[in-house]
């Protein structure tokens, strides 16, 4: 398996994988607008998505925002959004896309990834927690429209 940093080269297969990713979370599938979003994303360095490939076969696909904070003054990344097909799960695919975002964190000297889960996304808790995320008990978190 080969994981590299996505770029608009890589915009059309990454297109589909980001377009089963939103059919996986119950969103209607819309190709045109996902290739848009994403383009976006690339050109205006408002994300950074590392793909998977198994051997040339696009499989993966992980997606950091930057965050900041203000009181350790760095830099942190929040993993929106990873997909593997569902051929290809449960063979570590996802664990090295994880670990791949969390050695981007490294080498941008960030204080960390913050990621979210559902309470009953069992399976993901556990391979959170398997690569060394903490489930945060120190802090309430809320969410406005």
């Amino acid at each position: 398996m080969i994981i590299q940093k996505a770029t608009v080269n890589e915009l059309d297969c990454l297109t589909d994988l980001f377009d089963l990713y939103r059919s996986f979370y119950g969103q209607e599938s819309n190709l045109e607008d996902a290739r848009e979003f994403l383009k976006e994303r690339l050109v205006n360095e408002e994300s950074v998505i590392f793909i998977a490939f198994d051997e040339k076969n696009p499989i993966g696909f992980v997606q950091l925002y930057p965050s900041f904070s203000s009181v350790s003054m760095k830099r942190s990344w929040v993993l929106n959004d990873l997909y593997v097909k569902v051929y290809a799960r449960k063979k570590g695919f996802a664990e090295m896309l994880i670990q791949k975002a969390i050695d981007y964190a490294e080498e941008t000297s960030a204080k960390g990834v913050l990621l979210e889960t559902a309470k009953e996304n069992v399976a993901a808790q556990n391979l959170y927690e398997k690569v060394g995320f903490v489930r945060e008990s120190t802090y309430f978190y809320y969410f406005s429209i």
